[in-house]
């Protein structure tokens, strides 16, 4: 994921149509950054979404743009704008959406007994389908981050307003999670090359949500590593809800055919299959823009931007990459060359070397998989090549 400061205590082919709670009221911020903002009176309930979430699309724009232009129309015109303080029951979750240019976002939360963050980017969404694919359907927006409980958000947006800009929050509903999830040892030994992966029924995928068949790449030549810019106290039964999260984030707001992720790690070194279409295939993911049409992408749940990623974390990697990439002879400590449908770091048609094994930032302007986790990557391209070795 792109990336963006911490907390700190710390284009699927038909958009769904997202019912939206009618427009917050926003304020011009003339105060600076620790200004409050008026609070709303009204508690916003975060309705069930199908699929073991609970979730609320909030339309930001269409008051705020009458109240801006007639009580403040000079610093109006300067583009900064805060919201009033909304308030809700409790969500982890949180992004914005909008059609067109990207726009700078920034949020801060309100968590119960603990009070409210700093303010906090909302970094723009890079890992992305690549351009005129069929799931580049033309809305984008923010990361969806995970905040930790909250309760009441505010939203500055330091570019102006836009039209059909859309606040997002999501609760995980923790009914549809699962216990036992750790495959046992005889299945384990049976295949000694295939790490042990954990399926989409496992997370509670709502499959209703996918849009079509999975699609594939003619062959796999690079693993694409990315972290996904969460708090990293998540606990092991959380897992399953927070995939649901991101799973409602990616097809329900951004319009995508399923989660962008082939494969997502947590912090316990568990792996699970994201993206629906076979683990063994060449499923095409929306994970690296310029880039998915011949790669899979992994995406480590956390913030490595901040925090060291475990041992655990790494030798889930290493097992992944070296089952994934051995299956089409890549050397893991190896180059390929590559060629860009079109990033922000290199223009469409462009002939790339790349590692083998990479970090989003080698095909993004981005600092993901932060620079904790991007610092174990030589290890993990090291530690594939020697587990092949041994297959």
């Amino acid at each position: 994921m792109a990336e963006h400061s911490g907390w700190h205590d710390a284009r699927r082919r038909t958009v769904v149509a997202v019912p939206v709670v009618g427009a917050t009221a926003l304020y011009l911020a003339t105060r600076g950054d620790d200004a409050t903002a008026p609070e709303g009176a009204a508690t916003l309930s975060l309705a069930p979404a199908g699929g073991g979430v609970r979730a609320a699309d909030i339309a930001l724009a269409a008051r705020a743009d009458r109240r801006m232009a007639r009580t403040a129309p000079r610093a109006a015109a300067a583009g900064v704008w805060r919201s009033e303080v909304i308030r809700t029951d409790v969500f982890r979750m949180v992004g914005v959406t909008w059609v067109g240019d990207p726009t700078r976002v920034r949020v801060k939360v309100h968590r119960p007994g603990t009070g409210w963050t700093p303010w906090r980017v909302l970094a723009p969404q890079t890992d992305v389908p690549d351009e005129g694919d069929a799931e580049d359907a033309g809305r984008t927006g923010t990361e969806l981050v995970l905040t930790g409980r909250a309760d009441r958000i505010a939203v500055e947006l330091t570019d102006g307003i836009r039209e059909d800009l859309v606040l997002t929050l999501i609760e995980p509903d923790g009914s549809k999670d699962t216990h036992q999830l750790t495959p046992g040892k005889e299945e384990t030994r049976r295949n000694r090359r295939r790490p042990s992966i954990l399926s989409r029924r496992d997370w509670g995928a709502d499959e209703s949500w996918r849009d079509g068949a999975a699609r594939y790449n003619r062959t796999i030549q690079q693993m694409h590593v990315h972290h996904t810019v969460s708090s990293n106290d998540y606990s092991r039964d959380d897992v399953p809800g927070l995939i649901r999260g991101m799973y409602r984030y990616h097809t329900h707001n951004l319009g995508w055919s399923d989660i962008g992720y082939n494969f997502l790690v947590d912090r316990f070194g568990r792996i699970w299959l994201g993206r629906a279409g076979g683990a063994k295939r060449n499923v095409r993911g929306a994970h690296t823009l310029g880039f998915n049409h011949q790669s899979f992408g992994v995406s480590v749940i956390g913030n490595f931007e901040t925090a060291s990623p475990s041992n655990l974390v790494v030798t889930a990697l290493v097992h992944l990459g070296a089952w994934k990439l051995h299956m089409h002879g890549r050397n893991p400590t190896g180059t390929v060359v590559a060629y860009s449908r079109g990033s922000d770091k290199y223009p469409s048609g462009r002939k790339v070397r790349l590692p083998t094994i990479d970090g989003h930032r080698d095909t993004n302007d981005t600092a993901c998989p932060g620079r904790h986790l991007y610092a174990r990557i030589p290890d993990v391209r090291r530690r594939a090549k020697a587990r092949i070795a041994r297959f």
